[in-house]
């Protein structure tokens, strides 16, 4: 059974590593299993008025739609249009503690993208990492929390596939950091004809 509860509006500080981030807190809504949902649920009132226009679209730049049990993003992009008035404009996302199986490439079309939080999901492969590599905005991303943290390297894998990060998890990235996961990607990727040959045998 949906719970009524929405958005937060209004100013507060997000912590993300060493930085500070100011950002406006926006839609929040719980508890949700499926982006349609959205469509049915109202803001919760922040300290802020939620700002709409007069056809009743929100304008907001981020979306916090944390702690539900969403598994399934596949309309999301549809549903944004319909609920922002600058759906593209977004550039915070949080997906944290949900029950999303993998990274889906619908959030992707969030060009704008910067602050990404995935943590406490279920998401089992390193590889579905490679998907945000489209995103040349992204700064900040959190993953931990999900089956693909206990993954040899997962660090090390997440930064040098996504060199732009500037926080990983809450924490920032060091040129440590820059330098291992240099070697470890020299490491670990092989030409594809080795690859392929020790495939055979």
């Amino acid at each position: 059974m949906l719970q009524s509860c929405g958005a937060l509006c209004g100013w507060h500080l997000l912590p993300a590593g060493a930085q500070l981030l100011l950002a406006q807190q926006a839609p929040s809504l719980c508890p949700l299993c499926c982006p349609p949902d959205l469509l049915t649920e109202e803001p919760r009132p922040g300290l802020r008025p939620v700002r709409r226009l007069e056809g009743g679209r929100l304008l907001t730049q981020a979306v916090r739609l944390n702690n539900n049990t969403l598994n399934d993003l596949t309309d999301f992009p549809d549903i944004m249009e319909k609920l922002l008035e600058y759906p593209l404009d977004i550039y915070w996302i949080d997906l944290s503690f949900n029950d999303l199986p993998n990274i889906d490439p619908v959030l992707t079309t969030f060009y704008n993208l910067r602050n990404l939080n995935l943590h406490g999901n279920s998401i089992q492969h390193l590889s579905e990492v490679d998907k945000l590599a489209v995103l040349p905005h992204l700064r900040n991303l959190t993953l931990h929390g999900n089956p693909i943290e206990e993954e040899k390297g997962y660090r090390s894998y997440v930064l040098s596939t996504l060199p732009q990060l500037k926080n990983f998890d809450f924490s920032g990235v060091t040129k440590l950091d820059r330098s291992t996961a240099a070697v470890w990607r020299r490491m670990n990727i092989k030409p594809k004809a080795i690859r392929k040959k020790r495939e055979r045998y």
